[in-house]
């Protein structure tokens, strides 16, 4: 049966344009459209589309706040279309915490080098978040202090705050492994703004080591996400920048359209920011950060891998992990899309496959903190 979708923007043409795309796999089928959020609420609870395609600027109600009633009277997932602005990544973040799955940009040229790779990436898209319909529950907005941005304190988000699957009352933490680190390094993808909030909000500012965050998202995204992770974490978080020295309790997102690597040694480690190599499919990729990091800390390495499309990552936690290092996954259940922490399970690389809700408290419990 094919995936039904509705596609809400108050635009007619890209309405359109889209009906259009995801209507040419035979796997999907748009069974309406709406023009602006309050529609898009009304037809939710009418014809029961299994993804919502969503602007976020739209007149009568907004995105943000479509979703946020979507959720609360007939979850669905959605994926969100956004400008490629430091306003548009603020709004595609509050979407995020509203409850959307996953967000593109709305301009179909940013997101691939061809039409046909664009077309193929918003019919993968969709068909990916179409799977999670069964794990979807409402999160409530998360807000930041104003205080702890610009006085440095932090205040921890409470569990509740972010919707943990059922999955998570019935297992333990893994027992302690005895191993010493240096570095965590976390990568992930689709489903990973949420993710990388749950599990860092888990870790106190007196974590023991420096962090390192590879998120697929673009460039003026990384900025904005980064700030809203340092606002709501007891320990720092920034964008890295080129030579950035790692601190304990720091932890360093890879800026979008960049590749970060490390160099020197152990304690004494900098960042490097380059641009990379255009034959390379992701920026920042998973797979280069994690070989990197296997030249520089060895085996002194825990690398969790979370939820995200494709196979990123598989190949450099299989250096980290030749190197002895300590590679984790997230477990299918919990997962928006199970592909990136599926392929390292598969290769038999993850010593560990966790629950996104038990991730933070277990990192705290192995690294020592």
């Amino acid at each position: 049966m094919a995936i039904r979708v509705l596609v809400v923007d108050d635009s007619s043409f890209f309405r359109r344009r889209v009906s259009e795309i995801l209507n040419q796999d035979p796997l999907l089928t748009v069974v309406d459209t709406a023009a602006n959020g309050q529609e898009a609420v009304e037809k939710a609870k009418s014809v029961r589309p299994d993804v919502i395609t969503m602007d976020i600027e739209m007149p009568v109600m907004d995105g943000i706040s479509a979703v946020r009633a979507i959720m609360k009277a007939s979850p669905t997932p959605v994926l969100m279309f956004s400008s490629l602005t430091h306003e548009g990544a603020k709004a595609t973040l509050d979407a995020l915490d509203a409850g959307a799955m996953d967000f593109l940009p709305k301009r179909f040229e940013d997101i691939a080098r061809s039409k046909e790779e664009a077309i193929q990436l918003l019919q993968q898209r969709v068909k990916a978040i179409a799977r999670r319909r069964a794990i979807i529950s409402p999160r409530p907005a998360t807000t930041v202090r104003p205080s702890a941005v610009f006085s440095g304190e932090r205040e921890r988000v409470p569990s509740a705050a972010l919707a943990a699957p059922p999955v998570a009352e019935r297992r333990g933490l893994p027992r302690r492994s005895g191993k010493s680190y240096q570095l965590l390094a976390i990568g992930t993808s689709t489903g990973g703004p949420v993710a990388l909030q749950n599990v860092l909000t888990k870790l106190p500012a007196s974590f023991p080591h420096p962090i390192v965050l590879i998120q697929h998202m673009p460039g003026t995204f990384t900025t904005a996400f980064a700030a809203r992770l340092d606002g709501l974490c007891q320990i720092r978080v920034k964008e890295a920048e080129d030579g950035d020295q790692l601190r304990p309790g720091h932890a360093y997102l890879a800026p979008g359209g960049k590749q970060m690597l490390f160099e020197g040694r152990p304690g004494a480690a900098r960042l490097r920011i380059m641009d990379g190599n255009d034959k390379v499919n992701y920026k920042p990729c998973v797979d280069i950060t994690f070989a990197s990091a296997a030249k520089t800390y060895g085996g002194n390495v825990l690398a969790v891998v979370l939820t995200g499309m494709g196979a990123d990552g598989r190949e450099g936690a299989r250096l980290l992990k030749e190197q002895g290092a300590n590679i984790w996954a997230q477990d299918e259940e919990t997962c928006v899309v199970y592909g990136m922490p599926q392929a390292v399970a598969k290769a038999g690389i993850a010593s560990e496959s966790l629950p996104l809700p038990l991730i933070g408290d277990a990192i705290v419990g192995e690294m020592g903190a």
